[in-house]
């Protein structure tokens, strides 16, 4: 008896579909010709990658940002292709924690790492990846974490509005090593023996660029070209585009930009508002997205969008990315002694989410959104105020409570609902 063939589903396929007959006369149908994204027809090889699965939603391989509640935000993780551009915060402390934890991910799971940089030596930054909490030690670290930040008070429960404590309770922790995404220990680094048995290419301005390069005026920025040729130059040498078909084991190529549009990069978005290269650096994120859109590789940028003048830029620059999440901490604000913002170090904010093989994007019914740096850990929480009921609150203290309930919008406060911690 002839077997009946099924109707494959894939991600992000476009090969043709063509009939064919059984014996039975039921019809069939079969997949030919190789995927858009170089994978080939048969079996679903974009699973077998590792750190990688495939969206519920649209069907586009995801791989994680190394911050599991982040991947919930973005729907699931960052998609494959794609750009996440990461603002960052005033004094960018916590901006390049993100840019290291995605980093990591990538060496946790086996994927090839491009770090490049006009300040730091790629070599270096590695040196500073945090280290992961796998297996059995994870669940231990954790716990020591949430236990070193537990308010003693005895009758703490009788301080939580009665609506909250309604809410379901979540598992903040990892379970374990072979999820998609881990968790990362903070305050150590990751071991020299996993930086020694990866891949990864390292791009230092410093060392690519000489002073006597003349730049054309209407170019993009000698910096900017450089780092496209040498991005270009390991996509199509490392067969991430598909092109090489002797390279039978597929990867991802994990990209990570730091300080983007900075002076460093000999750009002068940051310096002045009517800058002479004014579209340098959105003619290098189109270029970029375009070689990100026909290869196996996923981008991080940090972008120091507070320095920039000129509003019209930072929406060219946000409409040229996918995923743009922006960092506002605490420090050096009216909020860092605010009693109200105690519990945390700032707020995390979602700009913008792709869509991706649909009309519309995943957004996340979840707004108010803080995140806080512990001792180990760094999680992204739902923000909750307190309650005023308490004799301890000030009018001072209610005034802002008012002022930033209208600020946050519905989603903080009676209409809240869903789950208080992220990070499970």
């Amino acid at each position: 008896m002839a077997a009946v063939g099924t109707c494959g589903s894939g991600t992000g396929s476009t090969g043709s579909v063509a009939p064919t007959a059984t014996q039975n006369n039921v019809t069939s149908f079969q997949r030919r010709g190789p995927r858009a994204n170089g994978t080939d027809s048969g079996g679903s090889r974009l699973v077998s990658i590792a750190g990688t699965r495939p969206s519920v939603r649209n069907g586009q391989l995801l791989v994680s940002t190394g911050l599991p509640a982040l991947d919930q935000l973005l729907g699931g993780g960052l998609a494959v292709g794609t750009v996440l551009l990461i603002e960052e915060d005033k004094y960018n402390i916590y901006s390049p924690l993100l840019f290291k934890y995605f980093l990591a991910e990538g060496i946790i799971n086996g994927h090839t790492l491009l770090v490049a940089s006009a300040k730091e030596n790629p070599a270096n930054i590695l040196q500073e990846l945090p280290a992961p909490l796998l297996d059995d030690s994870c669940k231990k670290e954790f716990d020591e974490d949430v236990c070193d930040h537990k308010t003693p008070d005895p009758n703490i429960k009788m301080k939580i509005a009665w609506r909250y404590q309604l809410l379901p309770k979540m598992e903040a922790g990892p379970v374990s090593s072979s999820r998609f995404g881990h968790y990362y220990d903070a305050s150590k680094k990751i071991p020299q023996e996993l930086i020694e048995a990866s891949k990864w290419h390292g791009f230092f301005l410093p060392e690519k660029i000489s002073s006597t390069v003349n730049i054309e005026p209407c170019s993009v920025t000698h910096g900017y070209e450089e780092l496209l040729q040498f991005i270009q130059k390991t996509i199509y040498e490392e067969g991430f585009d598909g092109s090489n078909p002797q390279k039978k084991q597929k990867n991802i190529l994990r990209i990570g930009i730091q300080n983007l549009g900075s002076p460093l990069w000999g750009d002068d978005v940051c310096c002045t508002d009517n800058c002479d290269r004014s579209h340098s650096l959105t003619k290098f994120l189109y270029i970029l997205r375009g070689l990100l859109r026909t290869s196996l590789s996923a981008c991080i940028i940090t972008v120091p969008t507070h320095l920039i003048q000129n509003k019209a830029i930072i929406a060219r620059i946000t409409n040229l990315s996918d995923t743009v999440v922006h960092l506002e901490s605490f420090i050096g604000s009216e909020r860092e002694t605010n009693p109200l913002y105690k519990d945390y170090h700032g707020l995390i904010h979602i700009r913008q989410i792709p869509r991706l093989n649909n009309l519309i994007c995943d957004v996340s019914d979840v707004k108010d959104l803080a995140f806080k740096l512990k001792r180990k850990l760094f999680s992204i929480e739902r923000l909750h105020l307190p309650p005023d009921l308490s004799d301890t609150v000030s009018r001072s203290s209610k005034q802002d409570l008012a002022e930033s309930a209208k600020l946050l919008g519905p989603g903080c406060g009676m209409m809240a609902g869903g789950k208080k911690h992220l990070d499970f």
